[in-house]
Order: structure tokens, then C-alpha cells, then sequence
């Protein structure tokens, strides 16, 4: 009897702390906690299923830890990312910042496990969310990471070519190229 009352009482603290969460990041009822979260995935995509809240989602459970330091973390990250990106079709978010910013952030993870694969998510990202100046600087800097000047080059001039925005961005980070700087962009320019 006192292990049935204990997860009913932990069941009535997990539905009430999930009905009185507040984000400081204006999301809508999302929590990210450490766990599993497969409640809050569900909500997400029964929900609104929209770009911006599974960013938000997805950056509130990546500040619980550091993905380069953290295996597990890095895992959890990229299923939920990938998770992210199978439930947000491209043909109706490629214009969506948020989007892009998911799809930026998938290749940048995927990276720290597997550089072919996360090239590959590079490139996709580029091809569905062309427009945003950062996602084109975000492929050049790991060209650049991968030591591919050459590669990093090409990127920001097609980038200029087909007019992603800020124009300003990719400058900069041409400039930066040019200076041999092995970041395109510091942390104040982004």
C-alpha cells in the first residue's frame, strides 16, 4: 500500500508540476527536464508541433549539460533533434528561422560524432533554408573546422550569390575567411 500511494503521489507532483510550469523562455507549457521527456515531445507534437516550440524544447534541454563533455547528453540531443526534424516537414518550415536554426543545430551535434554524416546535414539544411545567412556560415565554419578552405570558400560566395540575409553576416565572415581566422564569425558578430 505505501508503494501504491508513493507513485500516486508522484504521479498527481509529475501532472501538477507539468500543469504549473512557467517558461522563462515564453514557451508554451514545455519542460525540459532531465529524463526521458517523452511527455513534453507529445505534447509538442500534439499540440502546436511548430518550430519554435521545439526550439525552445531542444535549447532548454541542451543548457542541463555540455554535449562535448557529456556522451549521453550528446545522444539524448541528437534523437530529440532528430526527432524534430521528422516531425517539421521542410516544405512548410523552410522559411521559418526557428527551423533553420534546428537544422543548424542537428549538423553541429551530429559533427561532434560523425563529420560525413553531419556534411550531409549540412548540406540539406543549406539546400531547404537558403535564405538565412547562418546557415550558409554555419556549413563554411565546419568546412573550416574539417580544414576544407577551399569548400569553406565556395560556401559564403554562393551564400552572397543567392542573397541569404544579412548580407552583413556573410561579409563579415568572408572577411574573417580572408583574415585567416579559424572562426568566421566571433560571438559578438553572431
Amino acid at each position: 500500500i505505501a508503494s501504491i500511494m508513493n507513485r500516486v503521489r508522484n504521479l498527481k507532483n509529475k501532472y501538477r508540476n507539468e500543469d504549473n510550469i512557467t517558461d522563462e523562455l515564453n514557451c508554451t507549457k514545455i519542460s525540459a527536464d532531465t529524463t526521458d521527456n517523452s511527455g513534453t515531445v507529445n505534447q509538442i507534437m500534439m499540440t502546436t508541433n511548430n518550430p519554435e516550440d521545439w526550439l525552445c524544447f531542444l535549447l532548454r534541454l541542451e543548457k542541463t549539460g555540455v554535449p562535448q563533455m557529456d556522451v549521453n547528453l550528446l545522444n539524448r540531443l541528437i534523437n530529440r533533434y532528430s526527432q524534430a526534424v521528422t516531425a517539421l516537414p521542410a516544405e512548410k518550415h523552410s522559411q521559418n528561422e526557428s527551423y533553420a536554426r534546428i537544422l543548424v543545430r542537428f549538423a553541429e551535434l551530429k559533427a561532434l560524432q560523425d563529420p560525413e554524416e553531419a556534411r550531409d546535414q549540412f548540406y540539406l539544411t543549406r539546400l531547404n533554408c537558403k535564405k538565412f545567412a547562418f546557415v550558409h556560415v554555419a556549413f563554411a565554419q565546419f568546412e573550416l573546422s574539417q580544414e576544407n578552405e577551399k569548400k569553406c570558400k565556395q560556401i559564403l560566395q554562393k551564400a552572397v550569390e543567392c542573397s541569404a540575409v544579412p548580407l552583413e553576416m556573410l561579409e563579415t565572415a568572408l572577411q574573417n575567411f580572408h583574415l585567416k581566422k579559424k572562426q568566421l564569425l566571433s560571438d559578438e558578430e553572431k
